[in-house]
């Protein structure tokens, strides 16, 4: 493989800050392995095409997330110009960003979810939903627990941001107890981290503001349920064909038991991010850890 990497970064998505926030560690992460980097910012496909052709990268860091870099767009487009990428493919990608999805295959596979159901804005506040209080309501397709919110009662809807919506929302019984996490890296599973959020949940804000939410490493829970998790981590993993990285989000009470929530196919590689850290206590260090995305870069095959 050859040695020079395009990291591109920041997008169209509501995730373009936390984008940007993560390429300087990246970029580092990158040429002290002796990689050439070029970093570029996409905000303009046609540039990005330019500066494809102009520097002939060996392989693309995928350094985008949300819609557009984590949902099969940029992975399709890569695929077609037979630029080896980092990270999962087109299928993985768009099936684990599509939460609905997400959940229909992890119920075939035996992993548990909680009870949910896909509508629209419009009509789950014109007449609610069948899933009982309390529920989340999220969008279908987004990422970083944007336009996430969880309701109590009727009156709750009111903050909910409808710009914060473009298409499908996810109605889902809400599950108390513990939030769990679990990286999967190269198939497999090495420790569940719990994150102990300040805030009502692990919201935008407690992902990445130092100091709102504590980070359990390892969890503080009985052995069977950090293997359960793991388990389901990998299961899903291998399903969705994920390449290289994943990380899958969890709860878990007694009653329950560890309910997915959704899997990220291009986890956060911010300083505050959960892969790097369970990652770093595999003995993985973060430059390593690009490494293994470089090392794993591929596209589709003509």
């Amino acid at each position: 493989m050859g040695r020079k990497v395009l990291l591109v970064y920041g997008g169209f998505s509501a995730e373009r800050a936390v984008s940007i926030s993560s390429k300087d560690d990246i970029y580092q992460a990158l040429t002290s392995k002796g990689y050439e980097v070029i970093e570029h910012d996409l905000t303009d496909i046609w540039n990005f095409l330019q500066v494809l052709k102009e520097e002939k990268p060996d392989v693309v860091f995928n350094g985008l997330y949300g819609n557009w870099g984590e949902d099969g767009e940029i992975q399709a487009f890569l695929d077609m110009l037979q630029i080896p990428y980092t990270h999962s493919g087109l299928y993985a990608s768009a099936a684990g960003m599509n939460k609905y999805l997400t959940l229909l295959i992890a119920q075939s596979l035996g992993i548990k979810t909680a009870a949910a159901e896909k509508t629209d804005i419009a009509t789950y506040l014109q007449k609610g939903s069948a899933i009982p209080y309390p529920h989340v309501v999220k969008p279908v397709s987004d990422g970083s627990s944007v336009g996430v919110y969880i309701i109590k009662k009727p009156t709750d809807t009111a903050k909910i941001k409808l710009s914060e919506y473009k298409d499908e929302i996810l109605v889902e019984r809400y599950i108390p107890g513990q939030e769990l996490t679990v990286m999967c890296l190269l198939n497999k599973a090495y420790v569940v981290t719990e994150l102990r959020a300040k805030n009502e949940f692990y919201d935008y804000n407690a992902k990445y503001t130092s100091g709102l939410t504590e980070h359990i490493l390892p969890a503080e829970i009985p052995e069977d349920v950090a293997e359960k998790a793991k388990d389901y981590a990998v299961r899903l993993h291998m399903a969705l064909g994920c390449n290289t990285l994943s990380r899958c989000d969890f709860r878990y009470n007694p009653d329950d038991g560890v309910v997915l929530l959704e899997i990220n196919t291009n986890p956060g590689l911010t300083k505050l991010s959960l892969v790097p850290e369970q990652a770093k206590y595999a003995g993985i260090s973060f430059a390593d850890l690009c490494d293994i995305l470089i090392k794993n870069a591929t596209c589709r095959k003509r």
